[in-house]
C-alpha cells in the first residue's frame, strides 16, 4: 500500500483543490492495482476542513498540536501501521499532479525530494519572483527540501528515525536523518507539485514567510527551512 499524508490547520480555502489533486493521483494508471490511501491530519482545525476531505472521501485524523512535526509523524506512523510501504507527503494549500506518485515510485530509491512550482504570484510584487528565479532550481540535481513534495519509503522512514516534533523544519531534518543513515535520496525534478504564494504565512521561517521576506524586500533568512537543502 502507498499512503499519502497531508497536514492541515484550518486550511478550508484550499483543501477541496488539494484533494481533487491527491485522489486523481492515487488513480494513475502506473500505479496498476496497489492501494493508495489518502489521509488528511486535522490539527487542532476550527474551520471546514473536516467536512471538505468527509465530502472528498479520504481518510481523516484528528490531534490538537498545532506543529506540523507532530501532524506529519502522527500520519506516517497511522499509515505504516496500516501497512504502506511507501509515504508521500504533500501540504494542503498545495496540488499534485496527477502522476506524482508514479514519479516518486519510478526512480527506485529509498527517498525523493521534489520541487515546487508557485501556482500564483499576483499578491506578490516582482522583486519575489525575480528572487526566487535568481535562488530557486526546478531541475534535477537540486537541493530543495519540500513537506509539499517528498516521498520516502517506510523502512528509510523507521531508520531514520521519522519526523520530529517542529514546528518548522521538519521536514529539512528528516532528509538530513535519511543521508545520515545511508538513505539513497533521488533530488528530482520529476514529481512535480503546485503550491500557494499566500502571504499569510502560517509558519515562522517556513515558505510562505520566506516568500514574504523577499515581497517586504528582505534577505529572508528563513530560506534555510523552506529553500535551502541539507
Amino acid at each position: 500500500m502507498i499512503g499519502v499524508v497531508i497536514p492541515a490547520h484550518n486550511e478550508e480555502l484550499l483543501l477541496a483543490s488539494c484533494l481533487v489533486a491527491a485522489v486523481q493521483a492515487a488513480r494513475h494508471p502506473a500505479l496498476g492495482r496497489e492501494t493508495v490511501r489518502v489521509l488528511v491530519v486535522l490539527d487542532a482545525c476550527t474551520d471546514g476542513s473536516a467536512a471538505i476531505a468527509q465530502r472528498a472521501g479520504v481518510d481523516t485524523l484528528t490531534i490538537d498540536a498545532c506543529n506540523v512535526g507532530v501532524a506529519r509523524a502522527t500520519g506516517a506512523r497511522h499509515m505504516i501501521n496500516e501497512g504502506s510501504r511507501w509515504l508521500a507527503f504533500s501540504d494542503a494549500d498545495s496540488r499534485v499532479a496527477p502522476d506524482w506518485l508514479a514519479a516518486q515510485l519510478a526512480l527506485g530509491v529509498d527517498a525523493v525530494c521534489g520541487p515546487v512550482m508557485v501556482d500564483d504570484w499576483s499578491h506578490h510584487p516582482a522583486r519575489t519572483r525575480e528572487a526566487w528565479q535568481r535562488r530557486y532550481r526546478d531541475a534535477d540535481g537540486h537541493r530543495h527540501v519540500h513537506g509539499a513534495n517528498l516521498g520516502v519509503s517506510a523502512q528509510a522512514y523507521r531508520r531514520a528515525g521519522g519526523f520530529a516534533p517542529l514546528a518548522c523544519g521538519e521536514d529539512v531534518a528528516l532528509v538530513e536523518m535519511l543521508g545520515a543513515t545511508g538513505a539513497v535520496i533521488a533530488w528530482s525534478a520529476a514529481p512535480r507539485v503546485f503550491t500557494s504564494a499566500r502571504l499569510d504565512a502560517r509558519v515562522r521561517g517556513g515558505f510562505g514567510d520566506t516568500l514574504s521576506a523577499w515581497a517586504r524586500g528582505e534577505a529572508g533568512d528563513e530560506a534555510a527551512h523552506a529553500l535551502a537543502a541539507p
